[in-house]
């Protein structure tokens, strides 16, 4: 998932199945919980949170023609999706110009697609299961040839993990195939299994042509700068790395619907200059974080751009400049920046509000969630009683607040690590460990033997320390308010007239990683999804922007010096990215560390660059508390497997984690993916996963928080396209509205 810086998706380190899984991101034992406790109403049904906003319109009132410049992260590294740097742009490419036997719907649920297939069933289950797919008599590749067997068999073998001089990130399902062959006739492929296989409906999507499939080499290095095949409304004209772009343009061979627009080219802009290109025209839909969705809203609230710049006197301060500029959001380069350079800053920043009033702000929810993530593997959190308190001193009802009531979205936080809500598998497994309760967080620590006045060794400094083994920088550098940069420990005591060393900014919305959460994207998730930008700074011990609800009991006090053990204090280290769109982050950071401050529990904040958030630290295990982002999936007993499993050691002393950055993970977990995975009872499959989902709470590993906001700046003539939700865009359907036509008012925008 992404870290949600409101995370970024980690992107770069993604899930086993492209799911945009652009990143975004072990052992229950002593207190093991009864499953039924832990289980959620097998009955319950639930439907998305916030529905999608793409401003839809009748495909007659969209104008034929255009041009759509879509913002992306970067010039995708290749257009193999199966390939380990793969990333969201990869995969919006993949869903223009290729076929996918399914895709999703509004609630997330996979849909047969109809320009691809006439039907897709399971016809046999013993000896073995057997699908057969009837493909649409049209489909056919760019090059008149029609999509068929050849196709499945090349994509089979390529992707089987048979074959290693194939460089393939993921197989899992077509490691489960036995055979592929033609069915009745060419427009029929039977696919056997050899063992059961559940989630069989992820397989070929996308579906590659045999040319790429075919050899290891066409796979490995042919379809990365360019696909010569396709088979979608568009294919691809041209990937330019020199100006950013990668061009798709309408397929002549395309059976279905035409698409409306002429073209689509995917800019790479990076997050923090989207508002200025959304405002100069250079792209008309993109991801934003929560600070540029307040700006355009501020330029379509104010009549005129409004002028700082001249006071009654003919002159404005440079003071009164700078006051305005913070007020705005200006960095701290601009505002200091010389009075001359700051009005030629303060005169570009009002032009652009004039142009924004042509853009409007498109809202939902990501398919993806923001977690805090609990080192199992390495101090106080190897004791599943610790992790458990540490859930139980949340109060996720406030964090999800905190990040999207500003944002005028539904702030529910999530209760399942495996689906969200609106999908067949979503139940709020959270009653496994329970809500927030600051009394039974602390008899967890007292159980765990964690007390209060008991030694400490080298007391000074332990009552500075806040991180394991972390009170002192890396070199021996005291990291309190006024030590190592990037460091700072929350709960210390400082003088009433000081600051807290370091204030972060407001949240900031938005792959891993998250995210990109979100790379992703926004979630610490990912810039790719945005990070939420949360306009109010503050005080030690609190958030930015955060305000308790009236009728709020106050917090009880923080307990009398910090719980120690075997002389060492309880300190956790709080690892956050440090980048652009990282303060939603920060802000849901420094509250859960407050959180913890009020039964006992000290954490140390370190702030690392972006680039070695991921690989260095949470890959890596040097974290105790991190925040990053997940995708959901439709194929969870799949997809999430790797997510949850647990750790295995390996011949030469290492521990596989696969994608479980935690390190917890028990068997019990394992055994109900596997039968997930191997029943063809859907019913059973989705109560075997919420089962699944009562464990993995239990174990206390992970704790969802809120699902990520999905921000987009589009231009107001822009139809069809917008903040998606869990649906998969319609790329024929995109374009610009008809001059005369109107868009109807969505019923709800969040």
């Amino acid at each position: 998932m992404s870290y949600d810086g409101v995370g970024q998706r980690p992107e770069g380190v993604r899930g086993r199945r492209h799911v945009q899984r652009t990143l975004a991101f072990l052992s229950a034992g002593a207190l093991a919980v009864p499953l039924l406790a832990g289980c959620a109403d097998e009955d319950v049904t639930s439907t998305p949170l916030a529905p999608q906003d793409i401003a839809p319109v009748a495909r007659d009132l969209v104008a034929d023609g255009g041009t759509l410049k879509w913002a992306v992260d970067a010039v995708p590294q290749t257009l193999n999706t199966f390939q380990a740097d793969a990333d969201a742009g990869t995969g919006r490419i993949a869903q223009a110009v290729l076929p996918s036997m399914f895709r999703l719907d509004a609630t997330g649920r996979p849909v047969a697609n109809p320009a691809y297939l006439e039907s897709a069933e399971v016809i046999e289950t013993e000896p073995r299961q057997v699908v057969l797919y009837k493909l649409n008599q049209q489909a056919v590749w760019s090059d008149g040839r029609e999509i068929g067997a050849a196709d499945f068999v090349a994509q089979w073998r390529a992707l089987s993990g048979k074959n290693s001089a194939y460089w393939t990130a993921r197989n899992a399902g077509y490691d489960r195939i036995a055979k592929i062959e033609r069915g009745a006739n060419d427009l029929q492929v039977r696919v056997t299994f050899s063992r059961p296989y559940a989630d069989w409906r992820s397989l070929f999507s996308p579906l590659y042509p045999k040319d790429v499939m075919g050899t290891p080499d066409a796979f490995n290095d042919g379809a990365r700068r360019k696909l010569q095949v396709t088979a979608g409304p568009f294919k691809v004209e041209k990937v330019d790395t020199a100006t950013k772009d990668v061009v798709l343009t309408r397929n002549p061979r395309w059976w279905g619907k035409p698409a409306k627009l002429n073209e689509i080219v995917l800019h790479a802009v990076s997050r923090d200059k989207r508002a200025a290109a959304l405002a100069d025209g250079s792209v008309q839909l993109a991801d934003i974080d929560s600070a540029d969705a307040q700006r355009i809203a501020l330029a379509n609230r104010t009549k005129g751009t409004g002028t700082p710049l001249q006071g009654a006197g003919g002159k404005t301060s440079v003071k009164k400049l700078r006051d305005w500029a913070l007020a705005h959001g200006f960095d701290s380069d601009q505002v200091h920046a010389g009075q001359k350079k700051l009005r030629k800053a303060i005169t570009r920043y009002l032009e652009q509000q004039q142009a924004l009033r042509d853009v409007e702000v498109r809202k939902s929810l990501e398919p993806a969630y923001t977690q805090l993530a609990l080192n199992g593997a390495t101090g106080p959190l190897t004791d599943e009683r610790v992790r458990r308190a540490v859930a139980r001193a949340l109060d996720r009802t406030e964090l999800a607040r905190l990040v999207l009531t500003p944002l005028g979205l539904p702030a529910v936080p999530v209760g399942s690590h495996l689906a969200l809500s609106g999908q067949a598998a979503y139940a709020d497994g959270s009653g496994a460990i329970g809500g927030q309760d600051a009394v039974e967080a602390q008899a967890l620590l007292a159980d765990a033997g964690w007390v209060r006045g008991g030694p400490l060794k080298e007391q000074k400094k332990a009552e500075k320390a806040a991180g394991p083994e972390h009170g002192t920088g890396h070199d021996g550098e005291d990291v309190s308010n006024g030590g190592k940069d990037g460091e700072y420990i929350v709960g210390e005591e400082e003088d009433d007239d000081k600051g807290h060393g370091e204030e972060p900014a407001g949240d900031q919305g938005g792959t891993d990683g998250d995210g990109k959460g979100r790379q992703h994207e926004p979630a610490g998730d990912q810039r790719e999804h945005g990070d939420q930008h949360l306009a109010q700074e503050g005080k030690h011990g609190g958030a930015p922007g955060a305000y308790a609800p009236k009728g709020t009991a106050a917090p009880a006090a923080a307990p009398a010096g910090p719980l120690a053990k075997d002389g060492k204090p309880l300190a956790l280290r709080f690892v956050l990215p440090s980048g652009p769109g990282s303060e939603t982050l920060n802000s849901v950071a420094e509250r859960i560390s407050a959180m913890l401050e009020q039964v006992g529990m000290r954490t140390t904040i370190t702030k690392v660059s972006d680039e070695s958030y991921f690989k260095d630290h949470i890959a890596a295990g040097d974290y105790d508390l991190a925040l990053y982002s997940w995708p959901s999936s439709a194929f969870p007993a799949t997809d999430a497997r790797p997510i949850y499993a647990k750790p295995v050691p390996a011949a030469d002393g290492s521990v596989n984690v696969e994608q479980n950055y935690t390190r917890v993970g028990t068997d019990q977990v394992d055994q109900l993916f596997d039968q997930a995975a191997t029943t063809l009872d859907e019913d059973e499959a989705r109560d075997l996963i919420r089962k699944a989902d009562s464990r993995i709470w239990a174990a206390a590993g992970s704790i969802p928080l809120y699902q990520r906001p999905q921000l987009v700046g589009a231009r107001k003539n822009l139809v069809n396209a917008g903040a998606f939700g869990f649906q998969t865009p319609v790329y024929e359907d995109m374009g610009f509205l008809k001059k005369g036509a109107k868009v109807s008012p969505a019923p709800h925008k969040g």
